[in-house]
């Protein structure tokens, strides 16, 4: 059995090790139902203490590297026996004690918890259906793909009348700030005595009648 190591720190003395794995099951009961479910929501961490004494002669240099690791927070690799089955990739230290020992000079023992610090998960992938196909839609008679097509296709629609429905809120404003001007009308209609200039002239006889269709032609 090889020494267990914590990146590169050799434990020597180790003297018990302990591992755990908690499945951390949700009891439901259910009416009607003898017993109690037991529902998977994922294990928890694997957990592994150390026992285990630091030797004279390279105790406090041990010791020195172990209160680094423990402090620093950092994911460490360690690697033992007991852990093989468990792919474990990375863990932390949950905690670090050491006592000296009443014995041999230089003689420390030490408790070490690791907990496993798992990768995070890739980035959820946004698709139009949420990828509820892996959930077995099939089995029921659905073609997620078709329905994602048929989604994709209503949130084309969506856009478009979101866009008709931003063009009517500014026609909309449009015809507000014109119906302020309509204020305008209390003060009269500023050409209008030129309108009526215009007519007057219009009846002083033929002389005049090229003039007057020239003024009501730019005053309208």
């Amino acid at each position: 059995m090889g020494a267990p190591m914590i990146d590169d720190i050799e434990l020597k003395a180790v003297q018990q090790i302990w591992q755990e794995t908690d499945q951390d099951y949700v009891r439901q009961r259910i009416a009607g139902l003898e017993g109690t479910l037991h529902q998977r929501i994922g294990r928890r961490s694997h957990r592994v203490v150390l026992h285990g004494l630091l030797l004279p002669g390279s105790a406090v240099e041990d010791l020195e590297k172990l209160q680094e690791k423990g402090s620093g927070g950092e994911e460490v690799t360690f690697t033992a026996d007991i852990t093989t089955a468990l792919s474990v990739e990375k863990m932390v230290i949950e905690s670090f004690s050491a006592e000296q020992v009443v014995g041999p000079a230089g003689q420390i023992a030490y408790r070490i918890v690791l907990a496993e610090s798992p990768p995070l998960p890739p980035p959820a992938e946004v698709s139009p259906f949420g990828g509820l196909g892996e959930f077995g839609l099939g089995d029921l008679g659905f073609d997620p793909g078709a329905l994602g097509d048929v989604l994709s296709d209503i949130q084309d629609q969506a856009g478009a009348v979101m866009d008709a429905v931003d063009s009517a809120l500014d026609a909309v404003d449009q015809l507000q700030a014109l119906a302020s001007l309509g204020d305008l009308a209390n003060v009269g209609n500023p050409i209008k005595p030129i309108t009526d200039k215009v007519g007057e002239l219009a009846e002083l006889g033929p002389a005049i009648d090229g003039l007057a269709g020239v003024i009501k032609g730019l005053t309208g």
